[in-house]
């Protein structure tokens, strides 16, 4: 009996005591989570400064900011077909403080372009929110003699090749124009700049005669006359630029392609700021001037869950691996 006597509450007290420690746990688990962000929040850039990603992060940093009280910046790193930023961002702690301006290129192709692939696009990444859709644009200098797709064809059969240019190896212009190699049969080369500015600068001085690249930051060009557009890659014409063909519409009907624009981190981000970093986006892209301001860009958005989003990551991966293992394309 006495030792039934002494026993028989330690049980109770052990509970207690862990009831306590799971409280204080929780008590300063609770503080940390509301409390982020509590410093700058980072949106990697694969690309240099001045090309479509950059700008799209641009506008999301700058609203991102005012929505969340928090300073965001971009940090631009550019290389290796975007797998430079891809993997810093995929090695990151999984704070939420480091982020990424997710798009084909280090999610669906430079990974798939390097000897040994550096990350997962699905697996490494949390994919937080889709901002919208862009097609890319085949364009030319105008003391060339290509205003059409059918004049870069007949161009390209005359002169044995044709040199074309993007914005880096491995990126979404450089795989267009491989795969319009391939489904045409004629010789384009390609002469890969470290990004989408340098490249059209020597696309307008005539050092190229054709470049191809998201058409976002082009449209300026095209109004001024420095550059001629040939297609969009899109299966119907952009809003933007309406009096430009699709590509469809010259019967390419396996060259229809279009890049995406989203917000990814670390794999294992915390729900809860995965979900307060979706919400944040979701309600920036649902207002009319912001809408519109993608639209000037070439984008159409896509406000998404993190679900929905990765679902649709996996698909273009599934879609566009292939399609870089198959053109030989290498980093």
């Amino acid at each position: 009996m006495p030792i039934r006597h002494l026993t028989s509450p330690l049980p109770v007290r052990r509970r207690g005591v862990l009831k306590t420690l799971a409280a204080g746990a929780a008590s300063m688990a609770l503080p940390a989570l509301a409390a982020w962000p509590d410093k700058p929040i980072r949106i990697v850039v694969t690309f240099p400064a001045g090309g479509a990603s950059d700008i799209v992060a641009r506008v999301m940093a700058e609203q991102l900011g005012k929505k969340l009280r928090q300073a965001v910046v971009v940090d631009n790193r550019p290389g290796a077909g975007g797998s430079v930023g891809g993997l810093l961002v995929a090695q990151a702690p999984a704070d939420g403080y480091t982020l990424m301006l997710s798009n084909s290129t280090p999610i669906s192709i430079g990974p798939f372009a390097l000897e040994k692939q550096p990350y997962d696009p699905v697996e490494s990444f949390t994919h937080i929110a889709l901002i919208g859709n862009a097609p890319c644009v085949v364009m030319a200098n105008p003391a060339a003699p290509i205003k059409t797709m059918p004049d870069l064809e007949s161009q390209a059969r005359k002169l044995g090749r044709l040199d074309f240019g993007s914005g880096g190896p491995a990126s979404i212009g450089h795989i267009y124009g491989e795969l319009m190699k391939k489904n045409t049969g004629v010789n384009l080369v390609h002469i890969p700049y470290r990004g989408g500015a340098p490249m059209t600068t020597d696309l307008i001085a005539g050092v190229i005669p054709v470049g191809i690249d998201v058409l976002t930051a082009y449209v300026p060009y095209f109004k001024s006359g420095q550059l001629v557009p040939l297609a969009v890659t899109s299966a119907s014409r952009s809003a933007l630029v309406p009096e430009v063909p699709s590509v469809l519409e010259f019967g390419y009907r396996k060259l229809v392609l279009e890049n995406f624009f989203g917000l990814s981190g670390p794999a294992k981000m915390p729900p809860e700021v995965v979900a307060r970093l979706n919400a944040a986006c979701n309600d920036i892209l649902a207002g009319s001037d912001i809408r519109k301001r993608m639209l000037d860009l070439g984008i159409t958005t896509s406000p998404t869950s993190p679900a929905t989003f990765a679902g649709f990551v996996k698909e273009q991966v599934a879609v566009l691996a292939p399609a870089v293992k198959g053109a030989g394309v290498k980093l």
